[in-house]
Protein backbone atom coordinates (compact mmCIF):
# COMPACT_ATOMS: atom_id res chain seq x y z
CA UNK A 1 0.00 0.00 0.00
CA UNK A 2 1.23 3.24 -0.93
CA UNK A 3 0.50 5.76 1.56
CA UNK A 4 2.33 8.77 -0.49
CA UNK A 5 -0.14 10.27 -3.53
CA UNK A 6 0.81 13.96 -5.35
CA UNK A 7 -2.40 15.43 -6.31
CA UNK A 8 -2.63 18.20 -9.17
CA UNK A 9 -4.75 21.46 -9.07
CA UNK A 10 -7.00 22.72 -11.87
CA UNK A 11 -9.10 26.25 -11.52
CA UNK A 12 -12.06 26.31 -13.51
CA UNK A 13 -15.31 28.92 -13.19
CA UNK A 14 -18.20 27.73 -13.73
CA UNK A 15 -21.58 29.40 -14.86
CA UNK A 16 -25.20 29.19 -13.96
CA UNK A 17 -28.47 31.27 -14.67
CA UNK A 18 -30.20 30.01 -11.48
CA UNK A 19 -27.45 30.21 -8.81
CA UNK A 20 -23.39 29.76 -7.82
CA UNK A 21 -24.18 25.74 -6.14
CA UNK A 22 -25.28 25.07 -9.63
CA UNK A 23 -22.74 26.91 -11.43
CA UNK A 24 -20.16 24.96 -8.55
CA UNK A 25 -21.73 21.54 -10.50
CA UNK A 26 -21.22 22.73 -13.81
CA UNK A 27 -17.58 23.05 -13.26
CA UNK A 28 -17.10 19.84 -11.45
CA UNK A 29 -19.11 17.81 -14.10
CA UNK A 30 -16.95 19.39 -16.81
CA UNK A 31 -14.01 18.97 -14.85
CA UNK A 32 -15.25 15.12 -13.83
CA UNK A 33 -15.12 14.35 -17.95
CA UNK A 34 -11.59 15.09 -18.43
CA UNK A 35 -10.31 14.56 -14.89
CA UNK A 36 -10.28 11.46 -13.17
CA UNK A 37 -10.11 11.04 -9.34
CA UNK A 38 -11.23 14.11 -8.28
CA UNK A 39 -10.87 15.04 -4.77
CA UNK A 40 -11.61 18.28 -3.25
CA UNK A 41 -13.46 21.44 -4.76
CA UNK A 42 -12.39 24.61 -3.32
CA UNK A 43 -15.08 27.78 -4.02
CA UNK A 44 -12.15 30.67 -4.54
CA UNK A 45 -14.40 33.36 -5.95
CA UNK A 46 -18.53 33.82 -6.28
CA UNK A 47 -19.71 36.66 -8.37
CA UNK A 48 -22.72 37.36 -10.79
CA UNK A 49 -22.43 39.18 -14.56
CA UNK A 50 -25.42 42.10 -14.65
CA UNK A 51 -27.12 43.41 -17.70
CA UNK A 52 -30.07 46.10 -17.44
CA UNK A 53 -29.95 45.86 -13.70
CA UNK A 54 -30.75 42.32 -13.58
CA UNK A 55 -28.46 39.11 -12.56
CA UNK A 56 -27.86 37.16 -15.75
CA UNK A 57 -25.53 34.84 -14.96
CA UNK A 58 -23.89 33.53 -11.34
CA UNK A 59 -20.23 32.48 -11.66
CA UNK A 60 -18.34 30.21 -9.16
CA UNK A 61 -14.19 30.22 -8.95
CA UNK A 62 -13.10 26.85 -7.94
CA UNK A 63 -9.91 25.15 -7.36
CA UNK A 64 -10.17 21.32 -7.84
CA UNK A 65 -7.28 18.80 -6.87
CA UNK A 66 -7.73 15.30 -8.46
CA UNK A 67 -5.31 12.34 -8.02
CA UNK A 68 -1.94 12.34 -10.26
CA UNK A 69 -0.26 9.04 -11.28
CA UNK A 70 -1.29 5.44 -10.77
CA UNK A 71 -2.17 4.09 -7.13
Amino acid sequence: MNASSVYRVVELIGSSSESWEEAARNAVREASSTHADLRVAEVTEMDVLIEDGDIIAFRTKLRLSYKSGPG
